[in-house]
């Protein structure tokens, strides 16, 4: 699709075309000081007269004859914050904004549904979507010319943002109905691509088989994982391929889960002193990472680290997963729940926090440990990073680790008191439900049962789910599908580390709220991101590919195929439904679909644990959690408890596992040994 002509053009940023009127009108003052997101609150000083999305926002548009200026990002986006210096602070390029346009400043994280209509937008004009996302919108929301980032002054083909202010200004002036043509034009096809996926069935093993041997021709086979620069970690992706090795034994797929969980846990992507992982690598060997941090990148690693740590006993894999939990637990804490993320900049200067020179590590550590852990990070002279810094990895392991551990703890410590990036302090639900299921996993079920109660006691009311909340005070923006059946998931995952019923039953309600919100009428097994009685928008989004995050979709797939054994039986049918239109996806583009093949594997190995209470329950319980695949039901308390559990209960005295395989279920076993054999370990 192409832009109207002449938008763009390179013209002085002149004040042609801009309606008269006062530039500091009260009526229009900055109105993000009482946001309840983080990273709009950051822009609550600017000189721009932002709104927050609304109908009285374009309802001015309309008064005023105006378009809309729609800005969207994230409060950990390093070229937000760049254009926010370059742009909004200025009071020069503040009087054009709010001279010829109504400004909406839009959190991402917070509202995902505005943000998919206008990227789609994005991509479709320009080839290539990112943040920020800087849209003009017609007072009806329709997009007519939309891009990212904006420089201050012209560069590299790009015209600067006043150029940009003052063109469109004076094409919605001058050439109105080119304006509306493409804002129409634009508006069709963003409808007709928010179709849903076609009927399809489950995969059959043999797919599936296709669709890991896709994945495994995939792997960059000199630095691990997928894909060159940028590379972005595959956690989905890798979750599935251990998922596939456990259920068929395949070492390549095994291998390749391997090799990417030891590229990155080296690379300079993996905070080597704190924990937890950067975004992404700006390169194709992990070494150098866009440093913001991200809760559900470090959820979704988290959960597959523990579970690489489990299957192989991987000392790397675990030692990962411990102090990924670390991070989460000590970094991102807030109020019990966990909070967005940290930022790539800290004072403006990203990874300013992160990384070292050789002269550093010699003031901290001493000229023995300084040069030693310069060689055993591969800090250099040249550096790695920019200005002679190096971020900090582990090539190979050291002979000396109680060595590398004072060194580990000095660094640290020394990192603490330098400036610290910013945390955006929301609490969204479906990365704290991610959270939630990763915690587990890894055995810190305390602190994900602190999360849960904070989501059940402030983003539900019994009724419907928010998608996030700020300082304890919840936001009106609601919950999308990705919120509700990632919680689903969550609350029924601890349900089985727990047997609090308590979860159970939130996790049926949360489940019952979402079916009729977000079903699609017409497709038996289609879902829509955004809520049916959800705010009118452009469209109705839904995208069931996997991306940085598992897709609504995805995460539907896996609520349902835990539901249909933990919670009803009934939601069988709509499990093996919803499953067979992501497969669809499976099959056909299976890097976009990790959480869609993952949720296949586990329907497909189908592997339930029922533990009946008595003699010796808690050791059996800790064997099956380690010894089960991903994905599996792994449940125990006394006889009858559940229907899992109907009919079965502990031998002579002591506590029994009731091992299935799909449908074939095996007699019980009452030891370690048994039990292990049942599950192929």
């Amino acid at each position: 699709m192409r832009r109207a002509d002449g938008v763009a053009a390179t013209v002085p940023p002149e004040r042609a075309g801009f309606p008269t009127r006062a530039p500091w009108d009260a009526e229009i003052m900055n109105q993000l000081g009482d946001a309840t997101s983080p990273y709009l609150r950051q822009h609550a000083d600017n000189p721009v007269h932002w709104r927050q999305w609304s109908p009285e926002a374009f309802a001015e548009a309309e008064r005023r004859d105006v378009p809309v200026l729609l800005s969207v990002g994230y409060a950990a986006c390093h070229w937000c914050h760049v254009m926010a210096h370059e742009s909004f602070e200025d009071p020069a390029t503040a009087a054009l904004m709010n001279d010829g346009f109504v400004c909406v400043k839009v959190d991402r994280e917070e509202r995902p549904d505005i943000d998919a209509i206008y990227m789609s937008a994005t991509v479709a004009m320009t080839g290539q979507g990112g943040w920020p996302m800087t849209c003009f919108l017609t007072p009806g929301g329709a997009p007519f010319y939309c891009g990212t980032y904006y420089p201050r002054e012209p560069r590299g083909g790009m015209p600067s943002f006043t150029q940009l202010l003052t063109a469109i200004a004076d094409t919605w002036r001058t050439r109105r109905g080119e304006v509306d043509e493409v804002g129409a034009a634009v508006a069709a096809h963003l409808a007709a691509a928010a179709g849903g996926l076609p009927e399809g069935a489950e995969p059959t093993p043999v797919q599936l088989d296709a669709a890991v041997a896709a994945l495994v021709a995939d792997e960059d086979h000199v630095n691990g994982g997928f894909g060159g620069a940028p590379k972005f970690p595959p956690s989905a992706a890798l979750e599935a391929l251990l998922r596939h090795h456990e259920r068929t034994g395949d070492p390549a797929a095994l291998g390749v889960a391997e090799r990417a969980a030891e590229a990155m846990a080296r690379g300079g992507i993996y905070d080597r002193l704190a924990g937890g992982f950067a975004r992404y690598a700006v390169d194709s060997a992990w070494v150098v990472p866009h440093f913001e941090k991200m809760l559900y990148d470090n959820a979704l690693l988290l959960r597959f680290y523990a579970h690489l740590a489990r299957r192989t006993g991987s000392v790397t894999a675990r030692g990962v997963a411990d102090q990924t939990a670390d991070f989460l637990t000590r970094d991102l804490g807030v109020g019990g729940a966990f909070a967005s993320s940290l930022d790539a900049d800290t004072d403006g200067v990203e990874g300013a926090t992160y990384v070292w020179t050789p002269a550093e590590l010699r003031t901290v550590l001493g000229a023995d440990d300084g040069d030693w852990a310069a060689e055993v990070f591969a800090v250099t002279p040249a550096g790695t990073f920019e200005h002679g810094t190096s971020t900090l990895q582990l090539p190979i392991d050291p002979d000396d680790s109680a060595r590398l551990a004072s060194v580990r703890s000095r660094l640290l410590a020394a990192r603490s008191r330098r400036p610290q990036p910013h945390r955006d302090d929301k609490v969204v639900t479906v990365w704290n439900a991610l959270a939630i299921t990763a915690l587990c996993e890894a055995g810190r079920v305390a602190a994900a049962a602190e999360a849960a109660d904070f989501l059940a006691e402030i983003h539900w009311d019994g009724a419907v789910l928010r998608r996030s909340s700020l300082g304890g005070v919840v936001g009106e923006a609601p919950g999308m599908l990705e919120d509700y059946s990632a919680f689903v998931t969550a609350l029924l995952t601890l349900y089985q580390h727990t047997g609090t019923e308590r979860w159970r039953s939130v996790a049926e309600d949360v489940l019952a709220a979402a079916i009729p919100r977000f079903t699609d009428p017409d497709a038996d097994g289609g879902w829509y991101d955004a809520p049916a009685d959800g705010e009118r928008l452009l469209t109705r989004p839904r995208d069931p590919a996997d991306g940085a995050t598992p897709s609504g979709a995805s995460l539907i797939a896996e609520a349902l195929t835990f539901a249909e054994h933990l919670l009803d039986p009934a939601y069988s049918a709509l499990a093996e439904a919803t499953r067979a239109r992501g497969g669809v996806l499976v099959v056909k583009v299976p890097r976009g679909a990790g959480h869609h093949l993952a949720v296949a594997e586990q329907a497909a190995a189908t592997v339930i644990v029922a533990i009946a209470q008595g003699e010796g329950l808690a050791d059996l319980v800790a064997a099956a959690r380690e010894w089960a695949p991903g994905g599996a039901v792994v449940l125990a308390g006394p006889a009858d408890s559940h229907p899992l559990l109907a009919g079965r209960g502990p031998v002579g005295g002591r506590a029994a596992a009731y091992v299935c395989h799909g449908t074939v279920c095996a007699l019980p076993v009452t030891d370690r040994a048994a039990l292990a054999s049942e599950l192929g370990r």
